[in-house]
């Protein structure tokens, strides 16, 4: 690509962990140029096993960081106030993930930043935002997974509340926040002012309750926990055995029932009064479970696959490294090989979205303070 859709774009992030490196990672995939502000210790990631790759980096940080600038700021010194004022004039948005309370106290919001840059955007991530009884709170993704429902609706019936197994409400927060600081920046160049852009993970996590949340607010319906990681209402759509191990079937209507019941040489079941259609096949979801549970034990996974796939939609349960070492990974391209500093090529995934068919290049993320003398050494010159 001879141009990526974010360049000219300048972000300066103080960041720790997931959520907002996740946000501003996909900022910098895009060709916006992100700062990443760190204390003289780094970002805890660095630090963070079992895998580091010396002092100051680990495959956590690096999976979170690609693409990036690193800068060692310290706010209660001067100097470095007065670089990170140079750096806001220069700037589209400046975002962080500190507690609530904590951006304004470190003048970190538009409040501030705005006599600076009346343009600059300051997106904020925080646990449970920057106002409320709350506002202090330190939280991670796991406990917004346990408070906002997750874990209730996740599992088998009877077993006990259980997690999503990644941390999907820190990304979910920080696409959220990526959306909502280009659109805010978008609204800065039209105006001429910009604003606070503010997201939090409980927020984010109690809207990821969609339609079962809605099911709730209107009807008072509570979805439980289901066998089989099945939908709470269309049937079948869940967990089967085969010989070997398990697929996951997804007939979300009527036409694709009908073809699954031809494919295993079962027609008859869709004439059954009991599986006929859906409101049949919910009404009776544990008969239908073992009635299909002793078709998919006659054949090996592999081979139900080879009669299943591409007529209706399935897929196999993979188990990480199965997932991973998948021939179709390497077929549309998602790891690829990034050269790190130290000497190693590192396999990590590739941005999930293309423009006119291509990734997104990548390199590694940079070393602590990496950018720091560079970035003194031009601001200062432009201060003289």
């Amino acid at each position: 690509m001879t141009a990526l859709p974010l360049d000219g774009l300048k972000i300066i992030s103080f960041e720790q962990y997931g959520a907002a490196p996740y946000a501003t990672m996909f900022l910098a995939d895009l060709g916006a140029d992100v700062v990443k502000v760190e204390g003289a210790d780094g970002d805890y990631a660095r630090k963070t096993g079992p895998l580091t790759l010396g002092e100051a980096d680990s495959l956590y940080y690096q999976c979170f960081n690609l693409n990036k600038r690193s800068l060692i700021l310290d706010l209660k010194a001067d100097t470095d106030r007065a670089l990170l004022h140079r750096l806001v004039a220069d700037s589209h948005a400046v975002v962080n993930n500190l507690r609530g309370s904590l951006p304004a106290k470190l003048g970190l919001d538009h409040a501030a930043l705005s006599a600076v840059n009346p343009r600059i955007v300051c997106g904020h991530i925080s646990a449970y935002g920057r106002t409320g009884s709350r506002a202090d709170w330190p939280g991670y993704d796991f406990l917004m997974q346990a408070e906002a429902g997750f874990m209730a609706v996740t599992g088998d019936p009877g077993s006990p509340p259980t997690r999503v197994g990644l941390s999907m409400v820190d990304y979910m927060t920080g696409m959220m926040m990526a959306f909502g600081l280009v659109s805010a920046i978008r609204g800065a160049e039209r105006s001429g002012i910009g604003m606070d852009v503010d997201v939090s993970l409980f927020d984010a996590a109690l809207h990821q309750l969609a339609y079962q949340g809605t099911w709730y607010l209107n009807e008072g319906v509570i979805t439980p926990q289901t066998p089989r990681s099945a939908h709470p209402s269309t049937v079948p759509v869940q967990l089967y055995k085969t010989a070997d191990g398990w697929l996951y079937i997804c007939c979300m209507n009527q036409k694709f029932w009908e073809i699954l019941v031809r494919l295993i040489g079962r027609p008859e079941l869709g004439a059954d009064p009991r599986f006929a259609d859906l409101a049949s096949r919910r009404e009776n979801r544990d008969v239908l479970t073992d009635v299909l549970d002793a078709v998919f034990m006659t054949r090996t996974r592999a081979e139900w696959m080879q009669i299943l796939q591409g007529q209706i939609p399935v897929a196999p349960v993979e188990s990480l490294d199965g997932a991973i070492d998948n021939p179709f990974v390497a077929e549309v391209g998602m790891v690829r090989d990034v050269p790190h500093p130290a000497g190693r090529t590192l396999r990590m995934f590739a941005n999930p979205l293309r423009f006119d068919g291509a990734r997104l290049p990548q390199r590694a993320a940079p070393g602590l303070d990496a950018d720091g003398p560079a970035l003194r050494g031009r601001f200062s010159a432009d201060a003289a």
